[in-house]
C-alpha cells in the first residue's frame, strides 16, 4: 500500500465556555485545499458539529474526525494583532490572546521541516500525554493517521461566543476534553500555531486522490 501525506500549516484556537460548549477553530492559510477555516463544536451533551466552508472540505474533515452533524456554511477568520474574529454560519466568536508564552517561545525555535516530521510528533507525544486528552500523534479514521507539530502558543485571555443567537457565556477551560479525534486541545484556552499532517493509506491499484 502507498501512503499519501497532506500538510496543513496554520493555527488552532480552542476555548471552553460557561455553558459547557467547547469550540475549536482551525485557520489554515496553507493547505492542499488552499486557504480555508473551519470550526468544530462540542455541546455539553456530547453532540459534535462541524462548520465547513465547502462540501469538499466538509467531506475531508468528516473523514478524518467524528461528528454527529456537518454543515456547509460561510466561514471567515480575521486576525487583527492579538484579536481574532471568527464568523461561521450561526457562530460569532471573538478571541483576545495574551503574549507568547514561554513554551511558545521555545516552539518558535523548532524548524518547519522538523515540526512536520512524524518522528518529532512521536517525541512530543510523550510529554503531551501528561495533559488530559492531549495527543500529538494518533489514528484519524480507518485509513488515516495524523500528527501535529506545534510551532507557537498564546493563551486566550478573553472570549465572547454567540451560537444561533444564544450567548454561550464567559471564557472557561476546554473541559471535558473534546472528542472529535484521537486527541483534545489543551485544557487552558489557547491559540496554537501548528503543522498538521494527515497520512492516508492508498489501497493497491488506486491512485492517490488530489484534494485540489
Amino acid at each position: 500500500m502507498a501512503n499519501q501525506r497532506l500538510h496543513f500549516d496554520g493555527w488552532i484556537g480552542a476555548v471552553g465556555t460557561a455553558s459547557g460548549t467547547r469550540l475549536v477553530c482551525g485557520h489554515w492559510p496553507r493547505s492542499p485545499f488552499g486557504a480555508f477555516s473551519d470550526v468544530m463544536i462540542e455541546h455539553p451533551d456530547g453532540e459534535r458539529r462541524l462548520l465547513a466552508p465547502s462540501r469538499r472540505i466538509a467531506e475531508f474533515v468528516a473523514g478524518t474526525y467524528t461528528f454527529e452533524h456537518v454543515e456547509v456554511v460561510p466561514v471567515e477568520v480575521r486576525r487583527d494583532g492579538n484579536r481574532w474574529y471568527v464568523r461561521a454560519g450561526p457562530l460569532v466568536l471573538d478571541l483576545v490572546t495574551g503574549p507568547r508564552t514561554l513554551l511558545g517561545r521555545l516552539l518558535c525555535a523548532v524548524p518547519a521541516p522538523l515540526a512536520r516530521s512524524r518522528a518529532w510528533a512521536a517525541v512530543c507525544d510523550v510529554p503531551a500525554r501528561l495533559l488530559p486528552g492531549v495527543r500529538t500523534l494518533g489514528s484519524a479514521g480507518p485509513d488515516r493517521r495524523e500528527w501535529y507539530g506545534a510551532r507557537d502558543l498564546h493563551r486566550v485571555r478573553a472570549a465572547t461566543a454567540i451560537l444561533g443567537g444564544r450567548d454561550l457565556g464567559v471564557l472557561a477551560p476546554v473541559d471535558p476534553p473534546v472528542t472529535f479525534g484521537f486527541g483534545s486541545a489543551p485544557r487552558d484556552p489557547s491559540v496554537v500555531r501548528v503543522t498538521s499532517t494527515v497520512e492516508i493509506t492508498v489501497p493497491p491499484g488506486r491512485r492517490p486522490t488530489s484534494p485540489g
